[in-house]
């Protein structure tokens, strides 16, 4: 099982804290609008959940096949 990040849009307040402090550079904020988490690139690490001041971060878990 491997762990994302996955971002509440609605919550989202598109500050950036969480693109500037993911290590994998796998956040970019959608036309200022909200984080979007490429989960290719993310590895769950959960420093983007940690940094949030929204709190609109969870990390959850794929089942990859």
């Amino acid at each position: 099982m491997k762990r994302f990040a996955e971002v509440n849009k609605a919550r989202c307040v598109s500050c950036g804290a969480c693109a500037n402090e993911c290590p994998k550079e796998a956040i970019t904020i959608w036309r200022g609008c909200y984080a979007v988490v490429d989960v290719n690139v993310c590895v769950g690490c959960g420093v983007c959940s940690r940094t949030c001041p929204a709190g609109c971060i969870e990390m959850r878990l794929c089942d990859e096949k």
